[in-house]
C-alpha cells in the first residue's frame, strides 16, 4: 500500500502487511567518511540479491539534475539498472543510502566507472517522518523558484567573498520582502549561501508560516537586510 510519495527526492513509502519481515538497521549517512567501505544491494539486471562492494568517493553531491533535492553519497560500488532502490549499507551492516542513479553518458561515448549515488538516510528519515504523519512532505517555500550560482570572480567585483546565489524570477513571499530580479543571496538565517542548491535546501527545511532573515546584495552594491514568512512549496507532480 502506497503511503505517500515525494517526487522531488523520487522517495516513495510503502506499507507492506506481512508479519514478521526482516528489518535492517538505519545508520548515520552525517557520519560517513570518504574511503569508507560500502555495499551496494539490488536486482542488478534481473539478478536478484546482487551486492557490489566499493568506497564512499563524496558526500553532499549536488547539481547532477536527478532530483529536485539533491544531497547524494557517491560511490564507486557498482550501480546498474535494477539497483535502483536498492539498500548502501556500511561495513557494520547498517543502511547508510537508497540507491538511486549513475551517470548516464551521450551516445557512442563509454560508459562511465566508479561513478553511483545513493540518497542518505539522514534525507530519507525526513522524508519518511512526514509521509507518516501527512502524506506528503511539507517544505517552506521563498517564491525563488529561478536561481543561478553566481561565480566567485563576479562576487568579488561587488564586494561579496565567494560565490554567491542570484535570483532571476520572484513571487509570493519574495516579492512581500522587498527582493527583485537580479539581486544576489549571500545569508539565509545568517548562513551563507553558496549555491542555488544550498539556499534551496535551506528554505525547504523551514516551515510554512516561518519568518526567515535574508541578506542580499543588489547589482549595484546596495546592501539588503530583509526578512520573509515563508509559504508551503507547492507540490510537484513529477
Amino acid at each position: 500500500q502506497l503511503v505517500g510519495a515525494d517526487p522531488e527526492t523520487e522517495l516513495a513509502l510503502l506499507k507492506v502487511d506481512v508479519p514478521n519481515l526482516p528489518v535492517i538497521r538505519l545508520g548515520r549517512s552525517d557520519r560517513l567518511q570518504v574511503g569508507e567501505v560500502v555495499l551496494a544491494i539490488g536486482n542488478s539486471l534481473g539478478l536478484s540479491q546482487t551486492v557490489t562492494m566499493g568506497i564512499v568517493s563524496a558526500t553532499g553531491r549536488g547539481q547532477l539534475g536527478v532530483t529536485t533535492f539533491e544531497d547524494f553519497i557517491q560511490t564507486d560500488a557498482a550501480i546498474n539498472n535494477g539497483n535502483s532502490g536498492g539498500a548502501l549499507v556500511d561495513s557494520r551492516g547498517e543502511l547508510v543510502g537508497i540507491n538511486t542513479a549513475v551517470i548516464s553518458t551521450v551516445p557512442d561515448q563509454p560508459m562511465p566507472e566508479g561513478l553511483g549515488f545513493a540518497i542518505p538516510i539522514n534525507l530519507v528519515r525526513g522524508v519518511v517522518q512526514q509521509l507518516l504523519a501527512h502524506g506528503r512532505v511539507i517544505r517552506g517555500y521563498l517564491g525563488v523558484e529561478e536561481a543561478t550560482t553566481l561565480p566567485e570572480e563576479q562576487a568579488r567585483v561587488l564586494g561579496i567573498d565567494g560565490s554567491a546565489v542570484q535570483i532571476t524570477d520572484v513571487s509570493g513571499p519574495a516579492v512581500e520582502a522587498g527582493l527583485r530580479p537580479g539581486d544576489i543571496l549571500t545569508h539565509i538565517n545568517d548562513e551563507r549561501t553558496f549555491t542555488a542548491q544550498q539556499a534551496m535546501n535551506i528554505v525547504a527545511s523551514a516551515q510554512p508560516g516561518e519568518r526567515i532573515r535574508i541578506r542580499a546584495v543588489r547589482p549595484d552594491g546596495t546592501s539588503i537586510n530583509t526578512s520573509a514568512v515563508l509559504e508551503e512549496r507547492p507540490l510537484r507532480s513529477n
